[in-house]
This record gives structure tokens, sequence and C-alpha cells, in this order.
């Protein structure tokens, strides 16, 4: 029999109300049969069977609230054996000893009883819908084996979906008993992800084992104690820091972290009330409620130093090829891409801008960004500069519709910037350029950058862009032809900064920083007179920083 667990329906909730049962206890069902419509905060929504069996039991009852991650539904699986009582009664009688055999097989009986009651109180953690529609993703890496043990709030594996990479944690505290995908599968939404033995439940199966098995087992091996011990500390850390959960990090419901996003907070800055420093919804409210709200995304994490990637081929026998799937965020890339390219003539666009001035500008902003936790590149000013530049131009902050029969203009200026990270080409994006001081755009694009290299960006962060920057020049290119991310309508590539000879005023020969970039319009909608005035105000931005001290809000 299996658990179907109520999955993560995302937008941080995290409970709602059974509306509708679609199947009875007894009845057969097959795989993506509507069984039961749920109500959540936004909307009703339709929860389907993950494969065929037959429904064993109904956890909620019509009208009462269901939990995410808890028990939905009981199911047996197409094909599983069920034992009836009558069946067990003969097994048992069959496996029963006589009364002068009981003495010599009580031993053997409790040691192989013990595993079986250990197995019974195993549970399947089934993977949660990770939203985006997205319904499989591949094992990156398992941070825990079997017969570890595992802390609620603990990361247990890192999967790649087609977005980005995603951390699951244990959702209770207990002993891991098996992985049911290995590391570079694919695991689907909806299945079991692995079994582990409640913490709970551990305790009661020793307390019904007998003296022969509980001695025999008083004695674990360095291994298990290794694995059932502490957290392992890092090469020279000290004890965490309080409010802290054991693992480096501190536990927060998603809903919790969105409440904190909305009103500007980091989650260090709320102490937690909850088990092992868990911030909960009551700590960031009180927290407003006392004043002692800010703005202040928290001390700014060192940046790690930089890693050498791994080479993409391995030591290999000559003529031999090796094969490696298409998965995760690079097969994402490549079915856009060739949407992209198939679908919009791209119109392509050159200039050169000279930043000397947006050079100096920002060597003396740096010091004064540093104190307040932020590192200032030149992306901030090229964000900055493009908002300002957008009302010359809107239709460049604007998309078609599916039939190319509307356009619509957007009301924020949500800038994308490409980052170059392990899992492949991610594009997070600024959400509300126009809105936000340079010191503001600066912190989101260090926080973003951040999460991308390392592939743990949020969802949130990938969707509803409107304008794209993608600065080759980071890795030395002087010039590349970028292509749309749709459904955006243009995108701009950054070539590397050179020193270069020019003609001042005088015609004199003097030393300047001159950058290139490259744009690439839609040409559906965008002609080449349009790009050249946009680009033009964009450039006159960059070229005199100052100027757009007039025009900020």
């Amino acid at each position: 029999m299996s658990e179907f667990m109520l999955p993560d329906i995302g937008e941080g909730i995290v409970e709602c109300e059974v509306v509708e049962w679609r199947v009875a206890e007894g009845d057969a069902i097959e795989e993506d049969q509507p069984v039961v419509e749920v109500m959540t905060d936004k909307a009703l929504v339709e929860i389907t069977a993950p494969q065929a069996g037959t429904v064993t039991r109904l956890h909620v009852a019509k009208g009462d609230i269901a939990k995410v991650h808890a028990p939905l539904f009981a199911y047996t699986a197409e094909g599983e054996a069920e034992g009836d009582g009558e069946g067990d009664i003969e097994r048992e009688a069959e496996a029963a000893p006589d009364a002068d055999e009981a003495p010599r097989q009580k031993t053997d009986q409790a040691a192989e009883q013990a595993p079986a009651s250990r197995a019974a109180a195993d549970k399947d953690f089934i993977l949660p819908d990770i939203g985006e529609g997205i319904v499989e993703c591949e094992v990156v890496e398992w941070r825990v084996q079997a017969g570890d043990a595992i802390e609620e709030d603990q990361p247990v594996v890192d999967v790649m979906t087609d977005k980005a990479m995603v951390e699951i944690t244990a959702t209770e505290a207990g002993t891991m008993t098996r992985l049911h995908v290995p590391q570079g599968e694919v695991a689907r939404v909806h299945a079991p992800l692995y079994a582990y033995t409640p913490e709970q439940g551990a305790g009661e199966d020793e307390d019904t084992r007998s003296p022969a098995v509980a001695e025999a087992a008083s004695t674990p091996s360095a291994s298990t104690a290794a694995s059932a011990g502490a957290p392992r500390k890092e090469s020279g850390e000290q004890e965490s820091v309080q409010g802290h959960g054991p693992y480096g990090r501190i536990p927060a419901a998603p809903a919790v972290r969105r409440l904190l996003r909305e009103h500007g907070l980091a989650l260090e800055a709320v102490p937690g009330s909850g088990k092992q420093g868990r911030v909960l919804k009551e700590d960031v409210l009180h927290h407003l409620e006392g004043g002692q709200a800010a703005a202040s995304e928290g001390a700014p994490s060192q940046e790690a130093p930089g890693e050498a990637r791994e080479s993409a081929s391995t030591a290999s026998p000559e003529g031999e090829v090796r094969v490696e799937p298409l998965r995760g965020v690079r097969a994402v890339m490549a079915r856009r891409m060739v949407e992209s390219a198939s679908t919009i003539p791209h119109f392509q666009y050159g200039e050169e801008i000279d930043v000397t001035e947006l050079l100096a500008l920002r060597e003396r902003l740096k010091p004064l960004a540093e104190a307040e936790g932020v590192r200032v590149t030149l992306m901030p000013f090229f964000m900055k500069a493009m908002a300002l530049a957008m009302r010359e131009a809107p239709i460049l902050n604007a998309r078609l519709n599916d039939d190319v029969s509307e356009i619509h203009y957007l009301p924020s200026v949500n800038i994308g910037m490409a980052v170059d990270s392990r899992a492949g080409l991610l594009v997070p994006n600024v959400k509300d350029v126009e809105r936000r001081s340079l010191l503001g755009v600066a912190g989101e694009v260090q926080r973003l950058t951040e999460a991308a290299r390392s592939g743990k960006v949020a969802q949130e962060d990938l969707r509803d862009g409107t304008i794209s920057i993608s600065n080759i020049g980071a890795l030395g290119g002087t010039y590349a032809a970028p292509i749309i991310n749709a459904p955006e309508l243009a995108i701009v590539a950054i070539g590397k900064t050179q020193w270069l000879p020019r003609f001042d005023a005088d015609d004199r020969v003097v030393k300047r920083a001159i950058m290139t970039v490259t744009w690439a319009g839609d040409h559906r909608i965008i002609d080449g007179g349009t790009i050249a005035r946009f680009c033009n105000a964009w450039k006159g931005y960059l070229e005199a920083p100052e100027t757009m001290l007039l025009h900020l809000s």
C-alpha cells in the first residue's frame, strides 16, 4: 500500500480544504484520473492519481483541511500483491513453532520479525509538485545514504528541473532506509523519492523488540554511530549561529519566506521561535508590529572563491565517444533557442559606447556601496539607464499575444541578465528596475548572480522578464549576435571594454574606454529606427551618467 502525499501546490500554500472526493474507498483508479478537488487560498485545484490501482483509504474527509506533504489518501498500486486476513492466518499457523521448539526458535523469530516491523513502519517521501508544470527532474546528488539519520529540514537531495537546481529537505526526523531513485536518474513528481523510518516509529520498534535482538543491536558499528551522531561541521567551522538550523540554514516555510520578501526583510533579521530556530509567520508579524522591520538584506555572504570548471571531457580510450543525456536547463535552452530563432525574425543593430566617465563614477561609488554590503558592477548602471531610456521606446518593453494580433505594453521593467551557471545558461531578472534605486538594483544583481551560479535561483526570479542583457564581455568577447529570449522582444549583448585611441573635441588623440553592444530585436514590430533611437537614449545615459540624476524617482 502506498500513501499519496498532498504535493506542494505553489505560492507558499501549506494547507487546503477538501471540497469533493471523486472516488470512494475500494474504487479502482487509473493514472491521471481526477481523485479529489481541493480549495486553496487562490483557486480550486484538481488532484489526479499518480498511477493505476485501488483506493484503500481517504485520510481527509470532505470539508476538512489537508496539509501539504501530509498523507491525503492511500492506495494499492496495480499489480501489487494484496494479502487477505485468511491468508495471513494460514501463514501465521504454518510459521508457528511447536511448544517444544519454542525456546530454541525464540531468538530466531525475534530477529526475523524485527526487520519486518521496521519495514512496516517505513514511510515513502513523495516528490512534491515543484511548480511551473514540471513533471520530472534529475537527481543530481544525494546528501545522505541508506542507514543515515536525518533531521527535520535537513537537505537530503539536490534535483535539477528544467529551470534550476532545487534542494529537497526532510519533512521529519528519522532514519533513511532506501533511495528509490539513483543519482543521475530521473525522478517523477508524485512518485516515491526515498523511504525513511520516522523517529517516533523507530522508537516504538525498539520497545517491541525482544531482549535478545535488543542486546544484539545495542552495540552499533562505527559507521552507524557516525551517521546517527551530530551533524558534521565543515573544516574549521565553529558552533552554529544561534537561531540557525543544524545544517547551516534557517528553517522557514515557503509562505514565510514569501512574506519576508514582500516586506523587504532578510530571514536572518527575524528571530525564530519554532523548533531548531524555525521562523514562523507569527515571528514575522511580531517583528513588523514591533517596528523592527528593516529593508536590509543582512550581512552579505562572503563570495566563494572561483572554482575551476570541470573539464567537459573525461579520460577515455582513443576513438571512444562519450555520451551524456541532454537534460535540465540545457535541454530547455536547446528547445527555446530553436523556437526563438525559427519563429522570430531577428534584426541586429550594433553600436560603440564610451564608458570612460561611467568607470570613473563606479570607482567613486564602490566604497560607499561596500559599506552598505553591496558590490557594485557595471550591470546596475546598464539596467537603470535602460529603464530610463524605455520612455523613448516603450515598445521594447512589450510583448505580442499568441496569435500576433495585439501588442501588450507591460507596466514594469523587469530586466533579465544571462548568467553562466554550473547548470547551464540561466536568465534571472530584476523586477521593477524603474522603481528601484541604483543601490537596490545592485543588491538584486548580486543576489541573483550568486543564486544562479549555485544553480538554486528561485522560480519566481526566472519568470516575467521583459527585456534581457547578455554580458558576453565578462568572458572576453567583443561582438555577439544574441537570440531573443521569447516572449521578450529585444536583447542586447555587451562586449568587453577596451582602451582605444579616439579624437576629442580639439582633434587630439586620447585614451578612452570603448564598449561594443549588439542588439537583436523582433522585426515583426520593431524596426531599425526604433532600436537606434532607443540605443541612442541608453547610450546618452551611460556616456554621461550624471544625467540620470535628473530622472531618478
